[in-house]
């Protein structure tokens, strides 16, 4: 499929990114139905966060190479900034609800999905200040160190309890 109305964009995500949220959401509360049930809208919402990152970073790409287009009502012959802002606004409220729950995992979970969430965030904080015609020319990307910094200051994060 090359182009998304909001029914698509929502079921594309549920399928490609909202149930591994719950799929790993299940593991990590080790059958505890209360605990699932509590965590089940921020896990889906983060990983919602981290398929709609995915299609930001990824739209060179997929727009310019493959003519698909995931945000839905969006015209990429037109991207500007307030197009960018308005998705980039949707992403945060996911982000926000997304680490909340990260936040009440059972400890032995929570660096993994910490970690990933960091990184997700981080290269959403490059693409926020990332200039759209950039975001629609190349892919946007977190270099290696700093993806090793990011995993070294996570770690010591949830080392001492300060997620």
């Amino acid at each position: 499929k090359n182009d998304y109305d909001e029914e698509g964009y929502k079921a594309y995500i549920l399928g490609s990114a909202e149930v591994v949220g719950l799929m790993c959401l299940k593991v990590f509360v080790d059958g505890s139905e209360e605990r699932y049930q509590t965590l089940k809208k921020p896990a889906m919402q983060l990983g919602s966060a981290f398929q709609k990152i995915n299609f930001l970073r990824d739209l060179h790409a997929d727009y310019k190479k493959l003519g698909r287009t995931y945000f839905p009502g969006v015209d990429l012959n037109t991207f500007d900034e307030t197009v960018k802002t308005e998705i980039e606004a949707d992403i945060d409220i996911d982000f926000r609800a997304g680490y909340e729950g990260i936040k009440q995992l059972p400890k032995g979970a929570r660096f993994g999905v910490y970690i990933a969430y960091v990184y997700y965030y981080s290269l959403f904080k490059k693409i926020k200040k990332t200039h759209c015609d950039i975001i629609l020319s190349q892919r946007v990307r977190i270099s290696n160190k700093r993806k090793y910094g990011l995993f070294l200051s996570s770690f010591v994060r949830h080392t001492i309890n300060w997620i």
